[in-house]
């Protein structure tokens, strides 16, 4: 009997899981047919969205290629795809998680949408109107009118996604502590302790993101570690919040034993 009763619980587990599994894949899919819907959106305005790129382009953009000016196309339907996805993946990954969230973890945690969206897109328009200014002045000045200048639409357009995108998802990273946080994975303690390491590693990524300059580097890595500093910020903010609710709740607890 308790043999039929295990197997029954064991059989109920297994179709709880695929029941899960299958409705994550549901959000994922439709997140998939938004993305789709909004690269098509992106598309469709491509000569707005370029001309709008190409008119604070100090030089004349060239063209090697019939392929060329289709993969602008590509990398601009891409950018908005993900500007409009990305928040809406979020909502879905909510309503995933929302059934195991007492009413008020569903009220704060339902913040986290818009502000995905908010921080995406500031950290869009901080890399191309800020660092892409910075980056290209300083490539340009390289030459000092001693080489024939000539830049492809593609290599351009590429150019600027290199730099605005990576500090999109950089801008996330205060909201991904605090979310990490209230999840009890990590600690404003274990942020500090490893802050060296995170420093050491924006200041690879600063790097990566722009020319062999010392100085233009470090003005590239600096918003980093300001954005790490606020990830701490906030995650002690969401630490003391949680910790206030353990103790609360360890006091029930007593009080009812």
């Amino acid at each position: 009997m308790k043999q039929l009763a295990k197997e029954e619980q064991s059989n109920q587990q297994e179709m709880d899981w695929t029941g899960h599994l299958g409705e994550l894949r549901r959000r994922f899919f439709w997140s998939f047919i938004v993305f789709a819907l909004s690269f098509g959106v992106g598309f469709y305005f491509r000569q707005e969205v370029y001309l709008y790129v190409a008119n604070d382009v100090p030089f004349q953009l060239s063209v090697l290629s019939p392929f060329d000016i289709i993969w602008v196309y590509v990398i601009i339907g891409t950018i908005v795809g993900l500007l409009v996805t990305i928040p809406f993946l979020a909502f879905q990954l909510w309503l995933f998680i929302k059934p195991g969230l007492t009413k008020h973890e569903a009220r704060v945690s339902l913040l986290y949408v818009p502000s995905i969206f908010i921080l995406f897109a500031l950290g869009l328009g901080f890399g191309y109107f800020i660092i892409k200014d910075l980056v290209l002045n300083f490539l340009l000045g390289l030459s000092d009118g001693i080489v024939n200048e000539m830049f492809t639409v593609n290599k351009y357009f590429r150019f600027i996604m290199q730099i605005t995108v990576p500090f999109a998802f950089f801008f996330e990273v205060p909201l991904v502590a605090m979310f990490l946080t209230s999840l009890g994975v990590i600690s404003p303690q274990f942020m500090k302790k490893t802050r060296k390491y995170a420093y050491l590693i924006l200041v690879i990524l600063g790097t990566m993101l722009s020319p062999p300059d010392f100085i233009l580097q470090l003005i590239v890595a600096a918003p980093l570690i300001v954005l790490y500093e606020l990830a701490i910020i906030m995650s002690g903010f969401v630490y003391k919040r949680r910790m206030k609710k353990l103790v609360a709740l360890q006091k029930s607890i007593e009080e009812d034993d």
